[in-house]
């Protein structure tokens, strides 16, 4: 079995990442559980950058290949604010809880039609041997005009999804699984790997 570290601190991700790639042979541990204490700036303009810098960090410190994900929300009316700042939107080490009253103050009196988003998400596998693999995954909704639901994570209780027409954090965690923006990134990550581990 490929024993690969989540390159996040972030225990909603790896609980996340465990739940969808356990399946498939592969043992995702968190860095935490390896003792790595990486905390990589993430100073890319793109998702792609940032997923890789992150599993090229972790993989390089850690000798394991390395997951990463480096995901937001893309807000249409924001022209796609606020994107791959969403974890920095209210500042540096704001709460799940401040970010999601910033997001609410900026969409003030934005009608519902003009209140769609995108949850995006893009995973890089980065291997010790500097193999090096991404895959994108989106989901499409609408920002609330406030929290509703106590599960997930983030900007979960404010993305309604358009699929499942609820927000994320009315969902079990079956249920995102099964839509989720990360979700989709990492089936199409899971497919590629198939092939690669053949």
């Amino acid at each position: 079995m490929m024993k690969i570290v989540a390159a996040t601190n972030n225990k909603g991700k790896v609980k996340e990442i465990k739940s969808i790639l356990g399946g498939i042979g592969l043992e995702v541990v968190s860095q935490g559980e390896i003792g790595l204490d990486l905390d990589v700036e993430e100073t890319g303009t793109t998702f792609e950058e940032n997923a890789l810098l992150k599993a090229r960090a972790a993989a390089q410190a850690s000798g394991m290949s390395a997951l990463a994900d480096d995901s937001g929300l893309c807000v249409d009316a924001l022209d796609g604010a606020p994107g791959v700042y969403s974890a920095r939107y209210a500042g540096e080490g704001a709460t799940d809880a401040m970010l999601i009253e910033k997001l609410l103050t900026v969409m003030s009196g934005v009608p519902e039609e003009k209140r769609g988003a995108q949850f995006v998400s893009v995973v890089a596998l980065v291997t010790p041997e500097g193999k090096e693999f991404t895959a994108r995954g989106s989901a499409n909704g609408f920002i609330t005009e406030s929290p509703c639901g106590s599960g997930g994570f983030g900007y979960d209780p404010v993305f309604f999804s358009s699929e499942l027409k609820k927000t994320y954090a009315q969902m079990s965690d079956a249920e995102k699984n099964r839509v989720s923006h990360r979700y989709r990134a990492l089936m199409e990550l899971k497919k590629i790997l198939s092939n690669e581990l053949q």
